[in-house]
């Protein structure tokens, strides 16, 4: 009978890796593939599948070996998943006797409880090892007796992301899994020291996993049931395969090659999408720029959205952290990828830009939040589409320099009353920009049921959706938009059963609203469209209806 090694999930969040559910990290795949090479049977496991049952601890303790992966380096807020603790993390250690137990992942560069604070080097009690570096190799090198540490080779992981890839079946989403994967690890930028507060510089220069492997990846991740994708743990995108320097120029004949291989790996997949893409590549590189985005676009799924890490639109703070773009500079690539992308496919754009704003950051003032709204409002008054505007307080890294030099705490209540700023005044007009009332968004999955029921599509920052019917997890619907929130919408499911929906979800119609609720559900059943319209006038979803 073969040894039982168990994966448990606490999940990771870092600068360009994301592995809070629907997501899956790398380290999850590549970790599982050490373990069967060595003769285990792998069993995986969430840290929320531990939280609703907590008697499967005994699961833990039958094992033979235990590997937790987790870290939060770069905190967000999350509907799949909440990485685990520290408390809780050292609670397992502690509870669970039976195994060997080693813990990996960016939990070793530290731990803070959220945004704002800083993260603190933990000695994590009750693990037999922690493992330094890349989880994978260090794994491997413990279990071959050696020191449980050791730096990135993709000769080493390639094999194991393959064989790890049935892990994926276990998952407690699938088949609704979206494969973070990894095209590339460390940042080119940290040759002249990094962002002040990044964390991908620890890993040192870039270093570019071939098309050959990443593709065979995707074979096997397709083989057992993946159809969701994203090209998410690199630091830059457009900088796949790129030269020497700081801010190379893009090399879209790769770009080219690399998604069209994930294609045909894949050839049924339903989502391909990217994250992480640096604005100052393609302000500097425009003609390459536009090549790369065309070839990314040849072979993704639409609703596609790139993330810039813009940080801030204040000179002096882009000056004292080392940050990568001027402000004009990402209002170029703002354009750009609005020019290239901002056509429909299925009824959303290809590919929009994301802005990410960091704060707390060296240098800041009052007028720095001036600053950033001034830019937000340029963008809006513009007419350019922006798909998410995201808002965080620095979390400092012992090892960054705005670990001891930072501005946490001083703008407070200018902090909150930017993040309501951007909220009413850029967040809605852009929802209302990229998703009018009438737009159809594609296979939404509930992940949340109640009254209002909540889901998503699979993808890049997929847009929040309020479902107002109670509706069973993991169904899957088309959705049609009737409404806005700030940071969300409201849809209701397609076809738009006008005779059977309740009057909480019918007072949502277009037109109808909290005044004509009562006249509607007074006159159903409605034989056709003509007797709907007679009692609630024409609207934007009207050819969506059944009767």
């Amino acid at each position: 009978m073969s040894p039982v090694a168990v994966i448990l999930d606490g999940y990771v969040d870092e600068p360009a890796c994301l592995g809070v559910p629907p997501y899956v990290s790398p380290y999850i795949r590549t970790v599982a593939g050490v373990m069967i090479s060595h003769g285990y049977t792998v069993q995986y496991l969430t840290i929320d599948q531990l939280r609703l049952d907590p008697l499967r601890t005994a699961e833990l303790n039958r094992a033979d070996l235990l590997v937790m992966i987790a870290g939060v380096t770069v905190p967000g807020k999350y509907l799949g998943g909440t990485p685990a603790t520290l408390t809780e993390i050292q609670q397992i250690g502690l509870m669970v006797r039976g195994p060997k137990k080693l813990i990996g992942g960016p939990i070793g560069f530290g731990y803070a409880a959220g945004g704002g604070q800083k993260a603190i080097r933990q000695v994590i009690s009750g693990y037999d090892a922690l493992l330094n570096g890349e989880p994978a190799i260090a794994l491997e090198n413990y279990l071959g007796g050696n020191d449980p540490s050791g730096a990135l080779d993709y000769t080493r992981t390639d094999p194991w992301s393959v064989a790890g890839s049935t892990i994926i079946t276990q998952h407690p989403d699938y088949p609704y899994v979206m494969c973070e994967l990894e095209t590339a690890r460390g940042c080119a930028h940290g040759a002249t020291g990094g962002c002040s507060f990044c964390t991908e510089p620890f890993y040192g220069q870039p270093k570019y996993r071939s098309i050959a492997a990443v593709a065979a990846e995707v074979a096997a991740l397709h083989a057992h049931g993946a159809r969701h994708y994203r090209v998410g743990r690199q630091p830059d995108i457009l900088a796949y395969g790129a030269g020497a320097g700081e801010y190379p120029a893009p090399r879209p004949d790769l770009l080219d090659k690399l998604f069209s291989s994930i294609r045909t790996a894949a050839p049924d997949l339903k989502t391909l999408h990217i994250d992480n893409t640096n604005p100052a590549t393609l302000a500097r590189h425009e003609d390459a720029g536009r090549e790369a985005l065309r070839a990314i676009i040849r072979h993704h799924t639409s609703g596609d959205v790139a993330a810039f890490g813009m940080e801030t639109a204040d000179p002096a703070v882009i000056a004292a952290n080392n940050l990568k773009a001027q402000p004009d500079e990402v209002f170029r690539a703002i354009e750009i990828v609005n020019e290239v992308g901002g056509m429909r496919r299925d009824n959303v754009p290809e590919l929009l830009p994301g802005l990410n704003f960091v704060c707390g950051l060296a240098g800041e003032t009052g007028q720095t939040y001036d600053l950033n709204e001034q830019f937000l409002v340029r963008v809006r008054d513009a007419g350019l589409s922006v798909r998410r505007v995201n808002i965080r307080q620095v979390m400092p890294f012992e090892g960054t320099p705005v670990y001891t030099n930072n501005t946490l705490g001083k703008h407070e209540q200018r902090f909150k009353a930017f993040k309501e700023f951007v909220r009413n005044t850029i967040d809605l007009p852009m929802l209302q920009r990229v998703f009018p009332i009438g737009t159809v968004l594609r296979d939404v999955r509930v992940e949340v049921t109640g009254d209002l029921s909540f889901g998503r599509q699979l993808g890049s920052y997929p847009i929040l959706v309020g479902l107002p019917l109670r509706l069973p997890r993991n169904t899957i619907t088309d959705a049609v938009v009737v409404d806005w929130g700030m940071r969300s919408i409201t849809a209701l499911p397609v076809p738009v059963e006008i005779n059977s929906l309740p009057a909480s979800a019918i007072r949502w119609l277009p037109g109808v609203g909290k005044k004509k609720v009562a006249a509607v559900m007074a006159k159903r059943p409605f034989a056709g469209l003509e007797a709907y319209r007679k009692v609630a006038g024409n609207s934007a979803v009207d050819g969506l209806m059944k009767f």
